[in-house]
């Protein structure tokens, strides 16, 4: 590894499986501080343990939960990356008031309590840096998960918000958007498509990848070495932007499994 983080702390949502937990693991690699955020109890524990950083139990969605995440970061904050999402089968017709309110809660509201209360120590930091993981369902939603796409679709204008309000204050705020990424919440999807198609979740795997122009789904790690590239001193000029990174599987709408 190269230290590109060295001497940086960084505070992850989401980070008891996934892509968060690749994200923390690569950044304590490259040499950062790390504060993990979230759901996941003893996962997230372990996952603590084997960066060598600090675990929060507790809710994006929940203010105290949020203020004692960044409490823990000690005063001093580098890097936010806000990993913690949900994904709750629904359509624009069957759609529940608590289902829709619960994706938003933690996927773009979440977010945004946590950019919010870690702004004032971010301000003026050098190589301060935020990242959000949005998805490509920002871009092309899918026809079961209207809420989730609405909440990742706002994440990236609230983003590009976040870039634009505070570049003066020398903090840059990019997006994420993976496509298909073989973690816990695609697994159940694919458990979904499966009982609905007769399958199986690997076959609905397999069936997948021959819609991706690289013929398969990304690793949790590969999704954490955008995370670096955005919150290193190698995307200083880069804010407000969203990097895609779905291996060429953002085409029509009906890419989504279900």
């Amino acid at each position: 590894m190269t230290d590109r983080l060295a001497g940086r702390v960084a505070l992850i949502t989401g980070a008891a499986t996934g892509m968060g937990r690749a994200t923390a693991a690569l950044f304590a690699r490259e040499g950062a501080s790390v504060v993990l955020f979230g759901l996941g109890g003893e996962m997230l524990d372990e996952a603590a343990r084997a960066t060598g950083g600090r675990a929060v139990h507790g809710s994006v969605a929940d203010n105290a939960d949020v203020a004692r995440a960044v409490e823990a970061c000690g005063g001093s904050l580098h890097i936010v990356v806000n990993a913690a999402g949900i994904m709750l089968p629904d359509t624009p017709e069957t759609l529940t008031d608590e289902a829709w309110e619960a994706s938003l809660s933690v996927n773009l509201t979440g977010a945004m309590k946590v950019c919010r209360a870690a702004m004032p120590l971010l301000k003026g930091r050098p190589g301060a840096a935020i990242v959000n993981i949005a998805s490509v369902g920002a871009f092309n939603g899918g026809p079961v998960n209207a809420a989730y796409s609405a909440s990742k679709a706002a994440l990236v204008s609230f983003t590009r918000t976040l870039a634009y309000a505070h570049g003066a204050d020398g903090v840059r705020a990019n997006a994420v958007a993976p496509g298909w990424v073989r973690t816990p919440m695609s697994e159940y999807e694919m458990e979904v498509a499966a009982r609905q198609n007769g399958t199986s979740a690997e076959a609905e795997f397999t069936a997948l990848t021959q819609r991706i122009a690289l013929r398969r789904v990304a690793e949790p790690a590969e999704i954490a070495s955008c995370c670096l590239f955005l919150a290193s001193d190698e995307a200083s000029f880069v804010t407000g932007a969203v990097l895609i990174a779905d291996g060429g599987g953002r085409s029509p709408t009906h890419n989504r499994a279900v």
